[in-house]
Protein backbone atom coordinates (compact mmCIF):
# COMPACT_ATOMS: atom_id res chain seq x y z
CA UNK A 1 0.00 0.00 0.00
CA UNK A 2 0.99 3.63 -0.37
CA UNK A 3 -0.29 4.37 3.14
CA UNK A 4 -3.57 5.93 2.02
CA UNK A 5 -5.76 3.00 3.11
CA UNK A 6 -5.26 3.26 6.89
CA UNK A 7 -3.74 5.70 9.34
CA UNK A 8 -0.42 3.83 9.22
CA UNK A 9 2.22 5.52 7.04
CA UNK A 10 3.80 3.63 4.16
CA UNK A 11 7.07 3.20 6.07
CA UNK A 12 5.32 0.78 8.44
CA UNK A 13 4.64 -1.64 5.55
CA UNK A 14 8.01 -1.58 3.81
CA UNK A 15 9.75 -4.27 5.88
CA UNK A 16 6.89 -6.78 5.54
CA UNK A 17 6.54 -5.86 1.87
CA UNK A 18 10.20 -6.62 1.14
CA UNK A 19 10.10 -9.87 3.12
CA UNK A 20 6.98 -11.25 1.37
CA UNK A 21 8.25 -10.33 -2.10
CA UNK A 22 11.59 -12.04 -1.36
CA UNK A 23 9.79 -15.19 -0.16
CA UNK A 24 7.64 -15.32 -3.30
CA UNK A 25 10.67 -14.80 -5.52
CA UNK A 26 12.46 -17.62 -3.72
CA UNK A 27 9.54 -19.94 -4.47
CA UNK A 28 9.89 -19.04 -8.18
CA UNK A 29 6.12 -18.95 -8.60
CA UNK A 30 4.19 -16.48 -10.79
CA UNK A 31 2.94 -13.43 -8.86
CA UNK A 32 2.36 -9.70 -9.16
CA UNK A 33 2.25 -6.97 -6.53
CA UNK A 34 -1.07 -5.15 -6.07
CA UNK A 35 -0.40 -1.61 -4.80
CA UNK A 36 -3.49 -0.76 -2.74
CA UNK A 37 -4.39 2.93 -2.84
CA UNK A 38 -7.49 5.11 -2.68
CA UNK A 39 -6.01 7.05 -5.61
CA UNK A 40 -4.65 4.32 -7.95
CA UNK A 41 -4.57 6.62 -10.97
CA UNK A 42 -2.78 9.56 -9.35
CA UNK A 43 0.71 10.53 -10.59
CA UNK A 44 2.14 9.88 -7.13
CA UNK A 45 0.76 6.31 -6.99
CA UNK A 46 1.90 5.54 -10.52
CA UNK A 47 5.38 6.88 -9.70
CA UNK A 48 5.50 4.69 -6.57
CA UNK A 49 4.48 1.64 -8.61
CA UNK A 50 7.31 2.36 -11.04
CA UNK A 51 9.75 2.76 -8.15
CA UNK A 52 8.73 -0.58 -6.60
CA UNK A 53 8.87 -2.29 -9.98
CA UNK A 54 12.44 -1.11 -10.52
CA UNK A 55 13.43 -1.99 -6.96
CA UNK A 56 12.06 -5.53 -6.79
CA UNK A 57 12.01 -6.39 -10.53
CA UNK A 58 8.37 -7.41 -10.33
CA UNK A 59 5.13 -6.22 -11.93
CA UNK A 60 3.27 -3.73 -9.73
CA UNK A 61 -0.42 -2.93 -10.40
CA UNK A 62 -2.01 0.10 -8.62
CA UNK A 63 -5.55 -0.78 -7.41
CA UNK A 64 -8.24 0.40 -5.03
CA UNK A 65 -9.14 -2.95 -3.49
CA UNK A 66 -12.33 -1.61 -1.87
CA UNK A 67 -13.69 -0.40 -5.21
CA UNK A 68 -12.54 -3.13 -7.58
CA UNK A 69 -14.38 -3.38 -10.88
CA UNK A 70 -14.69 -6.41 -13.10
CA UNK A 71 -12.18 -5.02 -15.59
CA UNK A 72 -9.72 -4.40 -12.73
CA UNK A 73 -9.89 -8.05 -11.69
CA UNK A 74 -9.54 -9.27 -15.31
CA UNK A 75 -6.58 -6.95 -15.83
CA UNK A 76 -4.93 -8.19 -12.63
CA UNK A 77 -5.31 -11.84 -13.66
CA UNK A 78 -3.93 -11.04 -17.11
CA UNK A 79 -0.85 -9.57 -15.47
CA UNK A 80 -0.48 -12.71 -13.35
CA UNK A 81 -0.74 -14.92 -16.44
CA UNK A 82 2.01 -12.88 -18.09
CA UNK A 83 4.28 -13.99 -15.24
CA UNK A 84 3.92 -17.67 -16.17
CA UNK A 85 6.76 -19.41 -18.06
CA UNK A 86 6.64 -19.25 -21.82
CA UNK A 87 6.09 -22.73 -23.26
CA UNK A 88 6.24 -22.16 -27.00
CA UNK A 89 7.60 -19.28 -29.09
CA UNK A 90 6.90 -19.04 -32.82
CA UNK A 91 7.88 -16.48 -35.44
CA UNK A 92 5.67 -16.15 -38.51
CA UNK A 93 7.59 -14.79 -41.52
CA UNK A 94 6.34 -14.31 -45.09
CA UNK A 95 5.99 -17.65 -46.88
CA UNK A 96 8.60 -16.73 -49.49
CA UNK A 97 11.25 -16.53 -46.76
CA UNK A 98 10.61 -20.22 -45.99
CA UNK A 99 11.38 -21.05 -49.64
CA UNK A 100 14.89 -19.65 -49.34
CA UNK A 101 17.79 -22.00 -48.77
CA UNK A 102 18.51 -22.58 -45.09
CA UNK A 103 21.94 -20.96 -45.58
CA UNK A 104 20.59 -17.84 -47.30
CA UNK A 105 21.76 -14.69 -45.52
CA UNK A 106 18.25 -13.26 -45.07
CA UNK A 107 16.67 -16.40 -43.68
CA UNK A 108 19.72 -16.92 -41.46
CA UNK A 109 19.38 -13.36 -40.12
CA UNK A 110 15.82 -13.85 -38.86
CA UNK A 111 16.44 -17.37 -37.58
CA UNK A 112 19.38 -16.06 -35.56
CA UNK A 113 17.16 -13.32 -34.11
CA UNK A 114 14.57 -15.92 -33.14
CA UNK A 115 17.16 -18.09 -31.37
CA UNK A 116 18.63 -15.05 -29.61
CA UNK A 117 15.13 -14.19 -28.38
CA UNK A 118 14.51 -17.74 -27.16
CA UNK A 119 17.72 -17.60 -25.11
CA UNK A 120 16.47 -14.48 -23.31
CA UNK A 121 12.81 -15.43 -22.90
CA UNK A 122 11.67 -16.77 -19.56
CA UNK A 123 8.16 -15.47 -18.90
CA UNK A 124 5.32 -14.62 -21.25
CA UNK A 125 5.72 -10.93 -20.46
CA UNK A 126 9.31 -11.02 -21.78
CA UNK A 127 8.06 -11.40 -25.36
CA UNK A 128 7.20 -7.72 -25.76
CA UNK A 129 10.35 -6.28 -24.25
CA UNK A 130 12.73 -8.86 -25.72
CA UNK A 131 11.51 -10.53 -28.93
CA UNK A 132 9.31 -7.73 -30.23
CA UNK A 133 12.01 -5.12 -29.70
CA UNK A 134 14.68 -7.32 -31.31
CA UNK A 135 12.65 -7.80 -34.48
CA UNK A 136 11.55 -4.16 -34.59
CA UNK A 137 15.20 -3.16 -34.69
CA UNK A 138 16.08 -5.64 -37.45
CA UNK A 139 16.74 -4.59 -41.04
CA UNK A 140 13.86 -4.62 -43.54
CA UNK A 141 11.21 -5.17 -40.82
CA UNK A 142 8.13 -3.01 -41.30
CA UNK A 143 5.72 -4.20 -38.59
CA UNK A 144 5.94 -6.65 -35.67
CA UNK A 145 2.66 -7.82 -34.15
CA UNK A 146 1.63 -10.40 -31.56
CA UNK A 147 -0.41 -12.68 -33.79
CA UNK A 148 -1.25 -15.07 -30.99
CA UNK A 149 -0.78 -14.76 -27.24
CA UNK A 150 -2.39 -17.70 -25.47
CA UNK A 151 -2.04 -16.99 -21.76
CA UNK A 152 -3.62 -20.33 -20.87
CA UNK A 153 -0.94 -22.41 -22.57
CA UNK A 154 2.00 -20.01 -22.69
CA UNK A 155 2.17 -20.11 -26.50
CA UNK A 156 3.23 -16.97 -28.34
CA UNK A 157 3.43 -16.24 -32.07
CA UNK A 158 5.03 -13.13 -33.54
CA UNK A 159 4.01 -12.01 -37.02
CA UNK A 160 6.74 -10.21 -38.96
CA UNK A 161 5.84 -7.97 -41.90
CA UNK A 162 8.78 -7.09 -44.13
CA UNK A 163 9.27 -4.21 -46.54
CA UNK A 164 7.67 -4.92 -49.92
CA UNK A 165 10.78 -4.03 -51.91
CA UNK A 166 12.81 -6.70 -50.06
CA UNK A 167 11.07 -9.45 -52.04
CA UNK A 168 12.15 -7.92 -55.34
CA UNK A 169 15.69 -7.33 -54.05
CA UNK A 170 16.09 -11.00 -53.10
CA UNK A 171 14.44 -12.12 -56.34
CA UNK A 172 16.91 -10.05 -58.36
CA UNK A 173 19.80 -11.41 -56.29
CA UNK A 174 18.77 -15.03 -56.88
CA UNK A 175 17.82 -14.80 -60.56
CA UNK A 176 19.86 -11.90 -61.90
CA UNK A 177 16.60 -10.36 -63.19
CA UNK A 178 15.76 -6.84 -62.09
CA UNK A 179 12.11 -6.66 -61.01
CA UNK A 180 10.59 -3.18 -60.85
CA UNK A 181 7.24 -4.12 -59.31
CA UNK A 182 4.20 -6.37 -59.54
CA UNK A 183 3.51 -5.35 -63.14
CA UNK A 184 7.06 -6.21 -64.19
CA UNK A 185 6.96 -9.48 -62.24
CA UNK A 186 3.79 -10.51 -64.09
CA UNK A 187 5.43 -9.87 -67.46
CA UNK A 188 8.55 -11.78 -66.44
CA UNK A 189 6.47 -14.73 -65.25
CA UNK A 190 4.74 -14.87 -68.63
CA UNK A 191 8.08 -14.85 -70.44
CA UNK A 192 9.57 -17.44 -68.08
CA UNK A 193 6.54 -19.72 -68.41
CA UNK A 194 6.96 -19.67 -72.20
CA UNK A 195 10.68 -20.38 -71.85
CA UNK A 196 9.95 -23.22 -69.40
CA UNK A 197 7.43 -24.75 -71.79
CA UNK A 198 10.12 -24.82 -74.48
CA UNK A 199 12.75 -26.15 -72.10
CA UNK A 200 10.44 -28.94 -70.91
CA UNK A 201 10.43 -30.25 -74.48
CA UNK A 202 14.23 -30.37 -74.50
CA UNK A 203 15.02 -31.40 -70.93
CA UNK A 204 14.77 -35.17 -71.43
CA UNK A 205 16.96 -34.99 -74.55
CA UNK A 206 19.54 -32.87 -72.72
CA UNK A 207 19.67 -35.41 -69.92
CA UNK A 208 20.26 -38.23 -72.41
CA UNK A 209 23.00 -36.21 -74.12
CA UNK A 210 24.83 -35.78 -70.83
CA UNK A 211 24.45 -39.49 -70.04
CA UNK A 212 25.02 -41.14 -73.43
CA UNK A 213 26.14 -38.37 -75.78
CA UNK A 214 22.95 -38.53 -77.88
CA UNK A 215 19.45 -37.22 -77.24
CA UNK A 216 16.21 -36.90 -79.21
CA UNK A 217 13.43 -34.35 -78.70
CA UNK A 218 10.13 -36.16 -79.22
CA UNK A 219 7.72 -34.06 -81.35
CA UNK A 220 4.58 -32.91 -79.60
CA UNK A 221 1.10 -33.29 -81.09
CA UNK A 222 0.99 -29.68 -82.24
CA UNK A 223 4.26 -30.21 -84.16
CA UNK A 224 2.77 -32.98 -86.30
CA UNK A 225 1.51 -32.01 -89.76
CA UNK A 226 -1.22 -34.26 -91.19
CA UNK A 227 -1.45 -34.54 -94.97
CA UNK A 228 -4.69 -34.93 -96.89
CA UNK A 229 -5.76 -38.61 -97.15
CA UNK A 230 -5.08 -40.28 -100.54
CA UNK A 231 -6.89 -43.11 -102.26
CA UNK A 232 -4.46 -45.85 -103.35
CA UNK A 233 -4.89 -49.04 -105.37
CA UNK A 234 -3.10 -52.31 -104.75
CA UNK A 235 -4.15 -54.85 -107.33
CA UNK A 236 -7.93 -55.14 -107.15
CA UNK A 237 -8.06 -53.59 -103.67
CA UNK A 238 -8.25 -49.96 -102.73
CA UNK A 239 -7.05 -48.32 -99.57
CA UNK A 240 -6.39 -44.98 -97.96
CA UNK A 241 -2.94 -43.54 -97.42
CA UNK A 242 -2.55 -41.31 -94.39
CA UNK A 243 0.66 -39.33 -94.17
CA UNK A 244 1.99 -37.25 -91.30
CA UNK A 245 5.31 -35.53 -90.72
CA UNK A 246 6.97 -33.89 -87.76
CA UNK A 247 10.31 -32.23 -87.11
CA UNK A 248 12.60 -34.06 -84.72
CA UNK A 249 15.56 -32.50 -82.97
CA UNK A 250 18.64 -34.65 -82.48
CA UNK A 251 21.32 -33.57 -80.03
CA UNK A 252 24.83 -34.97 -80.34
CA UNK A 253 27.66 -34.34 -77.93
CA UNK A 254 30.92 -33.68 -79.78
CA UNK A 255 34.16 -33.22 -77.87
CA UNK A 256 36.12 -30.14 -78.95
CA UNK A 257 39.84 -29.90 -78.33
CA UNK A 258 41.94 -26.79 -78.59
CA UNK A 259 45.49 -25.84 -77.72
CA UNK A 260 47.08 -22.64 -76.47
CA UNK A 261 50.79 -22.29 -77.29
CA UNK A 262 52.07 -18.87 -76.23
CA UNK A 263 55.72 -18.22 -77.19
CA UNK A 264 57.85 -17.15 -74.23
CA UNK A 265 61.40 -16.93 -75.58
CA UNK A 266 64.31 -19.22 -74.73
CA UNK A 267 64.18 -22.86 -73.65
CA UNK A 268 65.15 -21.90 -70.11
CA UNK A 269 62.35 -19.35 -69.92
CA UNK A 270 59.93 -22.01 -71.18
CA UNK A 271 61.08 -24.49 -68.52
CA UNK A 272 60.68 -21.88 -65.78
CA UNK A 273 57.20 -21.04 -67.04
CA UNK A 274 56.21 -24.73 -67.13
CA UNK A 275 57.41 -25.16 -63.53
CA UNK A 276 55.54 -22.06 -62.40
CA UNK A 277 52.32 -23.11 -64.18
CA UNK A 278 52.53 -26.65 -62.78
CA UNK A 279 52.90 -25.39 -59.21
CA UNK A 280 50.07 -22.93 -59.71
CA UNK A 281 47.84 -25.62 -61.22
CA UNK A 282 48.44 -27.94 -58.24
CA UNK A 283 47.51 -25.17 -55.78
CA UNK A 284 44.48 -23.78 -57.63
CA UNK A 285 43.53 -25.08 -61.11
CA UNK A 286 41.03 -22.27 -61.67
CA UNK A 287 43.56 -19.54 -60.94
CA UNK A 288 45.86 -20.90 -63.66
CA UNK A 289 43.32 -20.32 -66.41
CA UNK A 290 42.79 -16.75 -65.22
CA UNK A 291 46.50 -16.00 -65.53
CA UNK A 292 47.37 -13.17 -67.89
CA UNK A 293 49.46 -13.72 -71.03
CA UNK A 294 50.26 -10.72 -73.22
CA UNK A 295 47.18 -8.87 -72.03
CA UNK A 296 44.81 -11.84 -72.31
CA UNK A 297 43.94 -14.62 -69.90
CA UNK A 298 44.48 -18.28 -70.79
CA UNK A 299 40.76 -18.74 -70.26
CA UNK A 300 39.95 -16.21 -73.01
CA UNK A 301 42.44 -17.85 -75.38
CA UNK A 302 40.89 -21.29 -74.82
CA UNK A 303 37.37 -19.96 -75.23
CA UNK A 304 38.30 -18.27 -78.51
CA UNK A 305 39.88 -21.49 -79.81
CA UNK A 306 36.79 -23.53 -78.97
CA UNK A 307 34.39 -20.97 -80.48
CA UNK A 308 36.36 -20.83 -83.73
CA UNK A 309 36.08 -24.61 -84.13
CA UNK A 310 32.35 -24.59 -83.44
CA UNK A 311 31.71 -22.59 -86.61
CA UNK A 312 34.05 -24.56 -88.87
CA UNK A 313 31.38 -26.85 -90.27
CA UNK A 314 30.23 -25.28 -93.58
CA UNK A 315 26.53 -24.88 -94.37
CA UNK A 316 26.53 -27.48 -97.15
CA UNK A 317 28.01 -30.04 -94.73
CA UNK A 318 25.29 -29.19 -92.20
CA UNK A 319 22.62 -29.72 -94.86
CA UNK A 320 24.09 -33.07 -95.93
CA UNK A 321 24.31 -34.23 -92.33
CA UNK A 322 20.66 -33.29 -91.86
CA UNK A 323 19.62 -35.16 -95.02
CA UNK A 324 21.60 -38.23 -94.01
CA UNK A 325 20.02 -38.30 -90.56
CA UNK A 326 16.53 -37.97 -92.06
CA UNK A 327 17.17 -40.93 -94.39
CA UNK A 328 18.46 -43.10 -91.55
CA UNK A 329 15.37 -42.33 -89.46
CA UNK A 330 12.78 -42.76 -92.23
CA UNK A 331 14.34 -45.53 -94.33
CA UNK A 332 16.55 -47.29 -91.80
CA UNK A 333 20.16 -48.30 -92.21
CA UNK A 334 22.03 -51.41 -91.27
CA UNK A 335 25.28 -49.50 -91.26
CA UNK A 336 26.69 -46.08 -91.91
CA UNK A 337 29.85 -45.21 -93.84
CA UNK A 338 31.08 -41.65 -93.42
CA UNK A 339 33.85 -40.22 -95.64
CA UNK A 340 35.27 -36.84 -94.60
CA UNK A 341 37.07 -34.99 -97.39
Amino acid sequence: TDGSITDLPREEYEEAEARVIAELQALDKPFVVALNSIHPGSPETIALAKELQDKYKVTVVPLDCLRLRKEDIVGLFNEVLLEFPIREFNVSLPKWIEELDSEHWLRQKYEDLAWESVAELSKVKDVKKVAVEKFKGADYVQVVTLENLDLGTGKVTLNITLLNELFYTVLAEMTGLEVEGDHHLLRLMQELSEAKAEYDKLSAALQHVRQTGYGIVIPSLEDITFEQPELIKQGRNFGIKLTASAPSIHMVEASIQTEVTPLVGTEKQGEELIKSLTEEFEQDPNALWERDFLGRSLQDMVREGINSKLYRMPENAQEKLQETLSKIINEGSGGLICIIL
